[in-house]
């Protein structure tokens, strides 16, 4: 009779241990080697995918060596990756080396045709063009960038630093601050910080709190206005375009020289800026 008290003794305690032990947060659960493969597999495509970044009008035409060098990977891997990018048309063989594909350009259409912000934005972009006679630019953020997405000019086609597809400045240039004003306060101190980390150079110009004060400045006006900042000798005035729970997705440019700008009532610009903006979120809710 001793050696079963004992024995039951045991067991409860036991019991109540994997009580304990349970009742501090969930079992963890196995990670199963399909979900392993998974991670692995899509961190592979990003690298590769990446490897198209490397491209640029300095350097149009790259070797796998000069890929595996940029990538950071095995020349192996690098052949590999040009063989996959090849194979879906977004890299073609040149003199020795690789070139962007034709896939490229098709994708680049599809952006043009199906992007539901362009789509919103094309009529009143040209609307607001022919009143003012001022080029019109649709602006994106895509997480920490900023691209021009879609232009409608006015009249001969302007020479931009910073045109169609080219990543902006992210703390400099009305299109930009227009944006990122509207961000919630956590998501754009930690753009700040990260640049500062980054070193650029717009971020170390201001520290946190002055920064944080001229956006605020720029939220409570509902447009930004710089002059020279991205293109010498042109003025923009910007204003935010919202989707969907009124998160901000891009913004409305107006640029022209200081000549034509001087001519034309900055109200009513703006007025007729937010206007076109308001219509473009509207349509986007």
């Amino acid at each position: 009779m001793g050696k079963k008290k004992r024995l039951g003794a045991v067991r409860t305690t036991k019991a109540r241990i994997v009580k304990k032990v349970k009742s501090k947060g969930k079992p963890v659960r196995p990670v199963s080697p399909s979900s392993i493969a998974k991670e692995e597999s899509s961190s592979s495509l990003s690298r590769m995918l990446g490897t198209l970044r490397l491209f640029s009008r300095t350097q149009p035409v790259l070797s796998a060596d000069e890929i595996a060098q940029g990538a950071g990977v095995p020349t192996s891997t690098a052949y590999r990756y040009v063989k996959e990018l090849a194979k879906a048309g977004l890299l073609v063989r040149w003199k020795g080396g690789f070139a962007l594909g034709p896939r490229i350009m098709e994708l680049d259409l599809q952006i043009r045709e199906c992007d539901p912000a362009i789509i919103a934005a094309a009529g009143p972009m040209h609307e607001l063009s022919s009143q003012t006679g001022l080029d019109v630019l649709l602006t994106k953020i895509y997480g920490r960038s900023i691209l021009t997405v879609h232009i409608e000019s006015a009249g001969p086609g302007r020479t931009l630093n910073f045109g169609r597809g080219r990543p902006l400045p992210l703390f400099r240039g009305s299109s930009s601050k227009a944006i990122i004003a509207f961000l919630p306060a956590a998501r754009l101190r930690r753009l700040h910080e990260d640049g500062r980390a980054e070193g650029d150079t717009d971020a170390l110009a201001m520290g946190w709190n002055a920064f944080y004060e001229s956006m605020v400045g720029v939220r409570k006006a509902g447009y930004s206005l710089t002059k020279g900042e991205l293109n010498t000798g042109i003025e923009g005035i910007s204003a935010p375009i919202f989707a969907t729970g009124r998160s901000v997705i891009g913004s409305l440019t107006l640029i022209g020289d200081a000549d034509r700008m001087s001519l034309l009532r900055e109200e009513v610009v703006i007025a007729l800026l937010q206007k076109a903006a308001s219509s473009i979120s509207d349509a986007l809710e």
